[in-house]
């Protein structure tokens, strides 16, 4: 797929990932439909990319069908989804704040379902292609993050049924796997007092942070190729493959850290949604 004029519609493009795909497009000539909540830092990537921006909540069916309606009356079509938003929280499953938990799963599952729903009509117009944002915490479920990890592995799971069904009708669908990226959302999770000490605690590789531009760059490539995958770093592939044994790994890495962990967050009620992008999807 040649994206020039191609018309994309990206779902959390007010910042971090969805923002960068977006500048990323614009540079090879996308038409981009921007949709995200915090209207002021969606309408700066509006000004930066020449893209329209309309502000709309994913888990909200009536707003989202509106938009994309909207959007394929505004452009004439849409040819690409990124179905991309997401929210992150901290906290132990016992002492989580459950209303944290669940804003999690229907942002990251539930906003993925909605936003693809809608969608598709313009997509079996167009034979275009859908990228389901998903994560390697869909592989390797670590302490801490229960609520990101069945979110993640439910859209990964979505994705891969969703390619079966809509394979005759032309369309693509990919999935997308990105490791720790530096934005605001795993920043902010860095500074948890006790869920950032275990992440940058995570042994080699598993650790460490990468630019978002190299999301972005990963995302285009992706789009151009309608990859079934898209991995960011290149290892996180490998990782796929031994998927059954993550558990054991990450019960072995845990053991001596977890229960300290644990008593620091059911004392200090620390759990919660992190980063912007957390408060502007807190309601």
């Amino acid at each position: 797929m040649d994206v020039t004029g191609k018309v994309v519609l990206i779902t959390g493009a007010a910042r971090g990932i969805g923002a960068e795909v977006a500048r990323q497009l614009a540079a090879r000539g996308a038409r981009l439909a921007l949709v995200g909540l915090e209207k002021a830092q969606l309408d700066e990537v509006a000004r930066q990319t020449g893209g329209k921006a309309w502000e709309a909540d994913v888990t909200d069916w009536d707003v989202l069908e509106r938009v994309t309606n909207e959007v394929a009356e505004h452009f004439g079509g849409i040819d690409v989804v990124v179905a991309n938003a997401g929210i992150a929280a901290t906290g132990f499953v016992r002492s989580m704040d459950p209303k944290a938990f669940e804003r999690v799963i229907e942002v990251n599952l539930l906003g993925v379902w909605r936003t693809v729903r809608t969608a598709l009509p313009h997509l079996i117009k167009s034979r275009g292609y859908c990228l389901v944002v998903s994560s390697l915490a869909a592989i390797v479920h670590i302490p801490g993050n229960a609520a990101y990890s069945a979110a993640k592995a439910g859209s990964e799971a979505f994705a891969d049924s969703l390619r079966a069904e809509v394979r005759h009708l032309g369309v693509g669908v990919g999935t997308a796997y990105f490791s720790w990226i530096a934005t605001d959302m795993v920043n902010s999770a860095d500074e948890h007092p006790v869920f950032g000490k275990l992440r940058q605690g995570m042994p080699g590789l598993a650790s460490k942070k990468y630019p978002v531009r190299n999301v972005g760059r990963a995302v285009v490539k992706g789009i151009e190729k309608r990859a079934k995958a898209v991995h960011v770093p290149g290892w996180v592939g490998a990782v796929k493959y031994f998927r059954a044994f993550t558990p054991v790994v990450v019960d072995r890495q845990s053991a001596k850290e977890v229960a300290d962990a644990d008593r620091q967050m059911a004392a200090n009620d620390t759990s919660g949604l992190v980063g912007p992008g957390g408060r502007a999807a807190d309601r």
